[in-house]
């Protein structure tokens, strides 16, 4: 198992014109859209979204597992499963954060019926978190493993995800949200009736850890997120936290004690019966518990994390299953997350301790290599030889100097389309072909580069923690020498405070301030997002500043948000 291979042999066209790995291409029959009947009384749906959306039912009628991104994948699930039963909804659950966006569509069918919607207590948090401070980094991540911006045809176009066939199905635009918070929040461990059937729910943590593990013990059915139609993403490329291999095992080897006749997954089709099912899921927690053990063996042995990227491999039996197979990310990134998650970021390399600024070490490696020609000769002999890794390497040190040329990113954006070419895993070929396309010129991700501020967010947030995003965008150059509290009096919102000081903006109740800002919220909220000025505002008495108004104009304008500025 290779994370790309350069033979242009296992090179083959697509659907659509793309080129990409054929294992690649092949895996998208695996996702392809189906509703699944799992047995009398259970079906998941595949193919409508990057994930299933499930339904089970029972005496008093039906339970649906997740709803997708939007109101329309909900709707045309929901439109799939009413062929097969007129059961009235009974219940939803959330199996975690990802894919609860289509919620409202449920709610619509039911006509007003109270519907007991059931989550888990972090899915809040992690919505707040991935919408919050993090916001654009999360999407511009999203937009980089998943492929948004991929052209719909030709040798770029997306391929598949590796978990579904689309991020967001292009059949379901607008992409209408409709979450709908959880009326009742559990932790794990609760043993529910829902619709007449029993439910017991496991905290299982996987990539999000809000994840839980349903049990369905009269229908023999486990519905869960542990188990995908690929290797586990112990690393996500595009950025988070850190998946911990030894919770992940405990989750697997839960549902292994469960004995399920029926295992339904939050991505993927679905497996039935009980031996295959042992087999299959056996092999593949042992994947990820061979991927731990051998990390940390070498970690034991003095090895760095780039030595043991290459040196662990998975068995080649691995191959032999799609389970466990390298359709999403790679292996020798889950190693590199492991050995990181594990000891930090300094693996004991000396080279690493204090690094070079990235422009000025590219520099000088490209002088120490005679120059910038006879690396771009390099680069080209290695890309031709089928030397990827070191084509990648030299040509990223010519895109890093300050002095790099149109032509030098051209030459980088041809080694990561190779390299997209060559690996079967979706994550790997998404993040290099919109890398190639941004290096091109040809894909502007520029307004994920900033924090765009939206109303509807902040809206839905008391004052003061919406203030408390501001905390990621100051700039401590500005902020330089200023201790200044000022409180926003609302008429329209309790009161709120930000005390900028120390180089740092901290939320507060505004107690104790020495200036304050007389404005609404809504148009406080209109400042913050860039639709009107503070300036504006004082200016048509909309804003009254008190105390030293001079000392809290400042304080504002240290914040990256030209609407608190002058």
């Amino acid at each position: 198992m290779r994370s790309f291979d350069a033979d242009p042999a296992h090179v083959g066209p697509g659907p659509q014109g793309q080129r990409a790995h054929r294992r690649h291409i092949d895996h998208s029959a695996r996702l392809e859209r189906r509703l699944h009947a799992v047995r009398p009384g259970v079906w998941t749906l595949v193919g409508n979204g990057l994930s299933n959306q499930t339904f089970l039912e029972g005496p008093e009628g039906l339970i649906a597992i997740d709803t997708g991104e939007s109101v329309e994948e909900m709707r045309t699930a929901l439109a799939e499963v009413r062929a097969h039963t007129s059961a009235p909804l009974a219940a939803v659950l959330y199996s975690h954060f990802h894919y609860i966006g289509g919620t409202k569509a449920a709610l619509d069918e039911a006509g007003g019926r109270d519907l007991p919607i059931l989550g888990h207590e972090r899915i809040p948090l992690n919505l707040a978190r991935t919408s919050g401070e993090i916001g654009p980094a999360y999407s511009r991540g999203l937009i980089h493993q998943f492929g948004l911006r991929l052209p719909p045809e030709g040798p770029d176009a997306l391929v598949n995800e590796g978990l579904g066939l689309h991020f967001r199905n292009p059949e379901h635009a607008p992409f209408t949200p409709g979450y709908v918070p959880p009326t009742e929040f559990f932790r794990g461990g609760e043993r529910l009736t829902l619709a007449g059937l029993a439910v017991e729910i496991h905290h299982a943590p996987s990539d999000a850890d809000d994840s839980v593990t349903f049990w369905f013990p009269e229908l023999g059915t486990c519905v869960q997120n542990l188990v995908w139609p690929t290797l586990f993403n112990v690393f996500a490329i595009r950025g988070e936290e850190y998946r911990d291999p030894q919770v992940l095992l405990a989750g697997i080897d839960h549902i292994l004690s469960l004995g399920a006749a029926h295992l339904v997954g939050a991505h993927g089709p679905p497996i039935s019966g009980a031996a295959e099912i042992a087999a299959r899921v056996t092999r593949y927690r042992d994947s990820i518990q061979f991927l731990w053990d051998q990390t940390v063996r070498g970690l034991n042995r003095g090895l760095t994390a780039d030595a043991l990227a290459h040196l662990v491999k998975l068995p080649a039996a691995c191959d032999d299953d799609y389970l466990t197979s390298e359709f999403y990310g790679v292996a020798e990134h889950h190693v590199r997350q492991i050995a990181a998650g594990l000891r930090g970021w300094f693996d004991g390399e000396p080279g690493k301790l204090f690094v070079l600024p990235p422009a000025e070490r590219a520099r000088r490696l490209v002088e120490g290599f005679g120059g910038a020609a006879a690396v771009r000769a390099q680069v080209t002999a290695a890309k031709g030889s089928g030397d990827l890794r070191w084509a990648l390497e030299l040509a990223s040190w010519l895109v890093g100097r300050a002095e790099a040329e149109a032509g030098d990113r051209a030459l980088l954006a041809g080694v990561l389309r190779a390299i997209a070419q060559g690996t079967s895993a979706a994550n790997i070929r998404n993040w290099c072909l919109t890398r190639a396309l941004e290096l091109e010129g040809a894909l502007d991700l520029s307004r994920v580069a900033e924090h765009r501020l939206r109303p509807a967010h902040l809206a839905a947030r008391p004052p003061r923690e919406a203030l408390h995003l501001l905390r990621v965008m100051i700039d401590p150059d500005r902020a330089e020498g200023i201790d200044h509290h000022v409180r926003f009096d609302f008429p329209d919102a309790a009161p709120a405070g930000l005390h900028v000081r120390n180089g740092v903006s901290v939320a507060t109740d505004g107690a104790g301030a020495g200036a304050s800002v007389a404005v609404t919220w809504v148009d406080l909220i209109k400042a913050l997002c860039g639709q009107t000025r503070l300036s504006e505002l004082e200016a048509s008495g909309a804003a009254r500043l008190s105390g030293d108004a001079a000392l809290t104009r400042r304080a504002l304008a240290a914040f990256d948000l030209p609407g608190l500025g002058r």
